[in-house]
């Protein structure tokens, strides 16, 4: 995988989660999960590893990374509360 490759993965990556906060938020857990899929497959490539970045591609990284990670928690906003509301519901019965 060479650099440009690398950043096109994260770029992906950062667009399919962003789709995901939208179906989350929307309640859209079919197109959710299939979104999740989708992001499963690109990230696996980088199980291998990555090239280091130099310059420029670096700082790229690092913020599609930050924006990776801001998807992340806009998705647990979600899902978290949705998540305890099924534990105590379960654990009431």
């Amino acid at each position: 995988m060479n650099a440009n490759e690398v950043l096109a993965m994260y770029e992906n990556l950062a667009g399919l989660t962003g789709q995901m906060v939208q179906a989350a938020k929307a309640g859209d857990w079919s197109d959710f999960e299939q979104l999740n899929t989708e992001a499963k497959v690109q990230a696996h490539s980088a199980a291998t590893g990555v090239p280091a970045l130099e310059g420029a591609k670096r700082l790229r990284k690092i913020d599609l990374l930050k924006q990776l990670m801001a998807n992340d928690r806009a998705i647990r906003d979600v899902t978290e509360p949705w998540n305890g509301q099924l534990d105590r519901a379960l654990h009431a019965h």
